[in-house]
């Protein structure tokens, strides 16, 4: 069994390396009700085609109140681009209006309040899922998050840094722990990049891998010789 001060060491050399190689995350990227709105839309297509349909969706309704009362119809057809539109379409309203009738318009609140509280009040929106909550903390609010999306979860575990077959929630909750604190969201944003440019999910790039001798996976696969 790997000692959790190992494990602790391994996640700073990794958060290191990553840093270094993709830089800092400094950057805020709107309100919390716009980068709610800008992550259901990202979900299951390229950044590309989510920005495009984010654009598209804010040209016409860009506040909670217009959302709302906009025809589901209309907002679909301005999100097109991005997929799933009708199921999107439809979420977006209902978003929209939860937030006006419960929060009287704005979720800016969440970046005043303790993260594990606001967490837990954004999980309550219908909708919303762990990834999405963390990703308004750290994009929005720049708290020291993680989020984890689908590269975070498979590096993670690639890297040996969760324990395989973890779900997303134990993933978090470890990665919170491990990954040094004022670099977890740095760390998230190198991830995806990581995850996109070298470890694949069909077909990692082993030969440009960075993190190769820190990676249980390559040690397993016999692509880097093991310790």
């Amino acid at each position: 069994m790997v000692k959790k001060t190992d494990i602790r060491e391994k996640a700073s050399e990794i958060s290191r390396r990553l840093i270094a190689h993709y830089g800092r995350y400094e950057e805020r990227d709107g309100s919390p009700f716009d980068v709610l709105i800008a992550t259901i839309l990202s979900q299951n297509t390229t950044d590309k085609n989510s920005h495009r349909a984010f654009a598209s969706l804010y040209a016409r309704f860009d506040t909670p109140e217009k959302l709302a009362a906009a025809p589901e119809e209309e907002i679909a057809e301005l999100i097109k681009i991005g997929g799933l539109y009708e199921q999107k379409a439809k979420l977006i309203k209902q978003v929209a209006k939860l937030v006006l009738d419960e929060y009287g318009g704005t979720l800016d609140f969440v970046c005043d309040a303790d993260p594990g509280a606001a967490r837990k009040e954004l999980l309550t929106i219908k909708g919303v899922g762990p990834k999405t909550a963390d990703c308004v903390l750290l994009f929005s609010c720049g708290r020291d998050v993680i989020p984890v999306d689908t590269h975070v979860y498979r590096i993670s575990q690639r890297l040996g840094l969760v324990p395989e077959g973890a779900n997303h929630e134990v993933t978090h909750r470890v990665l919170m722990d491990v990954v040094p604190a004022g670099d977890r969201g740095s760390v998230h944003v190198a991830l995806v990049r990581f995850g996109r440019d070298t470890c694949k999910a069909q077909n990692p790039q082993h030969d440009k891998c960075f993190l190769i001798d820190q990676c249980d996976y390559a040690c397993a696969i016999g692509a880097y010789p093991k310790k």
